[in-house]
């Protein structure tokens, strides 16, 4: 349901969130942020919340007094150095906080004599923060729902049966690590394992060859359930607190080796990255959408992962991007080289399915677990949101706007993920940079 915060003709008092690409008035997403040049505990995490090129310390704000009812309830959640508590609330403190801010950083807002006053104590400079992991994450989960990613990479495997039996009836997913997720511009290091040579009857251990990005949605979940209570699909919105990035890093060779016959390890357990900032279900709600059709032929979910209402509205119309920034791209000033661009509408399932798939068996979800979506590729080449698609498995390689030439990924290269949702009559938003380099 869309209200006064969706508005798209409101402007800030926050000059620079007017027309901003990615974080106007009407976005207001969560995350959780140091500010620049000061001392303990002044310098301590604490939660924010991004408005155009600056941040809106919760915790400062709620010791000024600035909130009421649900919404001070929800912003001391938020002032500690993890938004786990405020995850645990729900959807009603979250939306009362979203109103109470949107209402003191509104330039018509009932609130503005009171908080911009205050402007030095409450908004940071972005680009001084430091900006951390959201959640303390207790349990990741990476899904496999982008159904093209899995096609292309299952046909080199067996073209005329590229999915498994299951994969239009499971929301196929695995246990990844929750150790290793790291904010953006933390540097990735190559990560060593065995591999199986070419023309090789033995492994060799050494430092991965092929080294991949994933390009993949984060699902952050918000209050869970118990032990043995499944979430049912229809209440599934209501755990799912917003959306993020995640870069799922894959070691190809080592991966390709290892995955039989449980899946894979050392090839994923390195580490992935995450996007800083959440953007919340509210601030989604003018980007749901209809989840698309199933090819004829294709069969109807089972009954407790279909829900009428998820089916009208559950998806979403984000709009994504993968960029390489090499090392001769970053010291001769170049942009970065495109490498795709794909929607989360090509996803075969919907996040409330995630929800109520990894419940039905009674596990319970926890306030900062998330979940990756599984790589999302478009069905065509200019959509695939990997290397190993877009390089055919490290048989062609790739070149880029320099003249540079990729299969796999180099030392000193930079991953950079973006997203934005458009929608006519709506202020567009995004979700900030998935952003990190690789190190040796």
């Amino acid at each position: 349901m869309t209200d006064e915060t969706h508005d798209k003709a409101r402007q800030s008092w926050v000059a620079s969130a007017n027309g901003h690409p990615e974080f106007p008035l009407q976005n207001l997403p969560f995350g959780v942020f140091s500010p620049p040049g000061r001392t303990a505990p002044d310098a301590a995490p604490r939660g924010g919340i991004a408005i155009g090129d600056m941040i809106f310390d919760l915790r400062a704000a709620h010791h000024a007094g600035l909130f009421s009812a649900d919404a001070a309830t929800a912003a001391r959640a938020a002032s500690g150095v993890s938004l786990n508590p405020l995850m645990a609330l729900g959807s009603g403190p979250r939306r009362a906080l979203r109103q109470q801010v949107f209402a003191l950083l509104a330039a018509d807002g009932a609130g503005r004599a009171k908080v911009e006053p205050l402007a030095e104590r409450l908004l940071h400079r972005a680009a001084d923060c430091w900006l951390h992991v959201p959640a303390a994450v207790g349990n990741f989960t990476d899904f496999f729902a982008g159904i093209h990613h899995a096609t292309n990479g299952g046909r080199r495997r067996d073209p005329n049966n590229p999915l498994s039996p299951n994969y239009k009836y499971v929301p196929v997913a695995y246990h990844s690590r929750a150790s290793s997720l790291r904010e953006s511009n933390v540097s990735v290091r190559r990560p060593s394992g065995q591999y199986m040579l070419p023309n090789e009857t033995a492994p060799s251990f050494g430092p991965c060859r092929n080294l991949d990005y994933e390009l993949e949605l984060a699902v952050w979940i918000g209050p869970g359930n118990r032990q043995g209570e499944p979430i049912p699909i229809g209440e599934a919105r209501e755990h799912i607190f917003g959306l993020g990035l995640v870069n799922d890093w894959s070691a190809r060779d080592i991966q390709f080796w290892e995955m039989p016959p449980l899946g894979p390890f050392l090839g994923k357990n390195f580490g992935s990255t995450v996007s800083p900032w959440i953007v919340t279900a509210e601030a989604l709600e003018p980007f749901g959408a209809t989840q698309p059709g199933r090819p004829a032929g294709d069969p109807r979910p089972l009954a407790y992962l279909w829900d009428d209402e998820d089916q009208r509205s559950g998806a979403f119309d984000i709009e994504l991007e993968a960029l390489l920034l090499t090392t001769q791209m970053r010291e001769k000033g170049l942009e970065p080289h495109r490498m795709s661009r794909s929607n989360t509408l090509d996803l075969y399932w919907t996040v409330a399915q995630f929800v109520a798939h990894h419940t039905c068996g009674g596990c319970n979800l926890l306030p900062g677990d998330i979940f990756g979506s599984g790589t999302i590729s478009g069905p065509t080449e200019e959509g695939w949101g990997s290397l190993n698609e877009l390089s055919h498995s490290g048989q062609r390689a790739l070149t880029l706007h320099t003249g540079e030439t990729r299969t796999y990924l180099q030392n000193g290269d930079e991953v950079i993920f973006r997203a934005h949702c458009r929608r006519d009559g709506y202020a567009p938003i995004g979700f900030g940079e998935c952003r990190a380099r690789v190190a040796g």
